[in-house]
């Protein structure tokens, strides 16, 4: 993720606001490490921008735990095998702009009652680079982490009425909000929170619905067809509402 203050904060402004922020997202359920490092911004690689800051969760270890996870749930993992093209590209490409284009409308009508407004978009091309970069990250985190540990739980807890699908479609709900949950730390620097009550209920429901839409479309297609159909399911969603949209 990356974070940009406004040009001229100062360092010590940029550490305030990556602490918050480390501290929100370590409370999510599946983030295990947090590395935040200041000064330096992924998405202009220019590293003398003391407003800049990068916050690295450590993906490597969650995506090893997800791959495994998938191994004992009997799940694609990765891809599936036996996909195509269609399975692998053209659904999850579907499901993405049609999700954009939920997120779009959505985001619209919220801002009518939501104290807030729109939300905005990164730049162009700096939009395409966070599309990749949240496409990836998130879903080895929230798919393949989130949702399978969930999983591996729930299956135990309902083994002896077979209910590993039970297990799923209910680790996809929990992964769904939990990545609601994970733009709340962004969300309470947008508006200036000091805490989430600080923030408006009906801001709140937009953000966990219209995500959580998302994480199950996405979470649906991790099931069905692995990791890769998962992050392009979220990676065109992006491309819509914050690319393409954005440039609007």
């Amino acid at each position: 993720m990356n974070v940009m203050l406004p040009d001229g904060a100062s360092l010590q402004r940029t550490e305030k606001v990556l602490d918050s922020l480390s501290t929100q997202i370590s409370k999510v359920g599946g983030i295990e490490n947090v590395i935040s490092i200041s000064g330096v911004s992924l998405l202009d690689n220019n590293a003398s921008l003391a407003n800049a800051g990068i916050i690295l969760v450590v993906y490597g270890i969650l995506g090893l735990l997800g791959i495994w996870f998938a191994r004992k749930l009997d799940l694609p993992g990765i891809y599936r095998e036996d996909g195509n093209w269609k399975r692998l590209f053209w659904v999850p490409l579907l499901i993405g702009v049609l999700c954009g284009f939920i997120l779009v409308v959505g985001d619209l009508l919220f801002a009518r009652f939501n104290d807030f407004g729109l939300f905005p978009n990164p730049g162009f091309p700096a939009s395409i680079l966070a599309s990749i970069s949240a496409g990836i990250g998130e879903e080895i985190a929230f798919r393949g982490f989130v949702l399978g540990l969930w999983a591996i739980i729930l299956n135990f807890l309902l083994k002896r009425i077979n209910g590993l699908n039970a297990a799923l479609w209910l680790s996809n709900i929990i992964a769904a909000l939990a990545f609601g949950a994970g733009h709340l730390g962004s969300l309470m620097i947008l508006t200036g929170a000091s805490t989430i009550m600080d923030i408006s209920p009906i801001l709140l429901i937009e953000i966990f619905l219209l995500n959580g839409i998302v994480g199950i479309a996405a979470g649906d297609r991790y099931i069905k067809d692995g990791l890769v159909a998962a992050v392009g399911v979220h990676f065109w969603t992006d491309i819509v509402f914050h690319v393409i949209w954005g440039v609007f």
